[in-house]
């Protein structure tokens, strides 16, 4: 549809930036905050751990200082579930309530509406050692995790989301040492989808539970989402795109929002004998968990086409690239699209795409919470970065996010990744996303100073205009 005009965003459109605890907090070792399973696992070879990254744990005032000279209306954090409980369970550290309640009021204080991520990626180590999502307590756990998170912080955050990129954690589980899977286990892909489920019936009971806790909060999923086109105009290729696009995407929002299991997916793990198994009240649970909105992450799309099952499969290497499943798709390279330095495929009216596909399934207001290109930067000798590339990139998605709401899709906010430089989960600092320059690389750290990009300056401008001004 061509626009006449393009439609205004919203006078309370929440303009924000993301980052991650795991990624961008450090203090590993500092007040008390537990192990999580990625401190059991070595890290990637030439890439940092986790153990100071950014320093936000100890330079939040400054970074969050930072945002609001920025403009942002809201920041997307998220908590360190080890943080709050070293164990996983049971007793609860002070220190860490105390760390995030700051945070929270630090935020308030500059007129910036927290968002906040109850996990992303950062298991308890201790859960790990128990069996993690394998065990059936494991709903519990983060039933009770949440509880604590809405007692001591419900009273001051209005927009809460669940688990990050949960669809993420099962195609790539060992890479983000998330899931256990026991040694002696006959169906792999059953286990897996068995912790899956146990996720989504999680996420339903948390969402349950901030409604009836924090009767004026609104709270969403945070899915990974990436359309999938088929690679022709092939009858086959389109039912491939669609189960792709099923497998990938419609499973976590069809029982987020509808509280039911996608009929595609479902007949899948049927043929594959990996149905998982329902607890008593399970079904009631995601019935009763309905989100208020939808959060998600877009950095591309995919594209695929039919697969017969006779030929071998390249799996994906991270979140971004396609992937193939045996008799259901083969993902392949769009050759419409370029590539960033780090080779995922840049489709800016895919989100869109994307935008306008969500609504019409689902219907609820929906928040950007990652997106955003990496690339390799160095400060200037007068303590610059020009990353014109970034601004471009930013650019062109904000401009078919303002064409997707031109088509009357309902868009309450956008938060680019990343508010600060932090570390990549797979390029470490090599990986750069940031407004903000965080002085250091791989190994050493430098003086960790903070240097605002030339994409902080052109985003405040567009913040200042409600994205109406979007010049370079």
């Amino acid at each position: 549809m061509k626009h006449s005009v393009s439609a205004a965003f919203p006078q309370d459109f929440l303009w924000g930036a993301s980052i991650s605890a795991f990624q961008c907090e450090g203090a590993a070792a500092e007040d008390g905050r537990g192990p999580i399973s990625r401190d059991l696992h070595k890290p990637i070879p030439g890439t940092a751990d986790f153990s100071v990254a950014s320093d936000f744990y100890h330079r939040y005032k400054e970074d969050i200082a930072l945002m609001a000279e920025m403009g942002l209306k809201t920041f997307r954090f998220s908590i360190f579930w080890s943080r709050i409980l070293p164990e996983g369970t049971g007793a609860v550290n002070p220190k860490g309530l105390e760390f995030y309640s700051n945070v929270i009021d630090e935020c308030l204080k500059q007129g910036i509406e927290p968002l906040v991520t109850m996990f992303h990626f950062d298991l308890p180590a201790a859960l790990e050692q128990r069996g993690g999502w394998g065990s059936p307590e494991s709903v519990q756990w983060f039933v009770d995790y949440a509880s604590i998170l809405y007692k001591n912080y419900g009273s001051r955050v209005k927009y809460w989301l669940t688990i990050n990129e949960q669809n993420v954690l099962i195609f790539l589980a060992e890479r983000f040492h998330t899931l256990v899977i026991p040694k002696d286990c006959k169906n792999v892909l059953r286990e897996i989808y068995q912790q899956n489920h146990r996720m989504l019936v999680a996420q339903a009971k948390a969402m349950a539970l901030c409604h009836e806790m924090c009767p004026g909060a609104k709270i969403g999923p945070a899915p990974n989402i990436s359309f999938v086109y088929p690679a022709s105009s092939k009858p086959e290729d389109t039912i491939a795109a669609e189960n792709y696009n099923a497998m990938r995407n419609w499973l976590y929002l069809d029982v987020a929002v509808r509280g039911r299991y996608n009929e595609i997916v479902w007949a899948w793990l049927k043929e594959k004998d990996a149905l998982p198994v329902f607890e008593p009240g399970d079904a009631e649970a995601l019935a009763a968990g309905k989100p208020d909105f939808i959060g998600f992450n877009y950095y591309n799309t995919l594209t695929c086409e039919e697969d017969d099952g006779s030929r071998p499969l390249t799996q994906a290497t991270d979140q971004q690239t396609a992937r193939g499943e045996s008799g259901m798709f083969r993902g392949c390279a769009n050759p419409h699209l370029k590539a960033s330095p780090f080779g995922w495929e840049i489709d800016p009216v895919g989100l869109r795409v994307t935008i306008r596909e969500i609504y019409g399934r689902y219907g609820l207001p929906m928040i950007i919470t990652e997106n955003g290109v990496g690339a390799a930067e160095e400060l200037t000798a007068d303590g610059k970065v020009h990353d014109g590339y970034r601004i471009e990139y930013l650019k062109a998605h904000i401009e078919q996010m303002g064409l997707a709401i031109a088509d009357g899709c309902e868009m309450m906010g956008y938060c680019p990744w990343s508010a600060i430089d932090l570390i990549s989960t797979h390029q470490g600092f090599k990986k750069r996303y940031g407004f903000v320059y965080i002085n250091r690389d791989e190994f050493d750290l430098k003086d960790l100073g903070r240097y605002p990009k030339d994409s902080f300056y052109w985003y405040k401008k567009v913040i200042a205009s409600n994205g109406r001004d979007l010049s370079e």
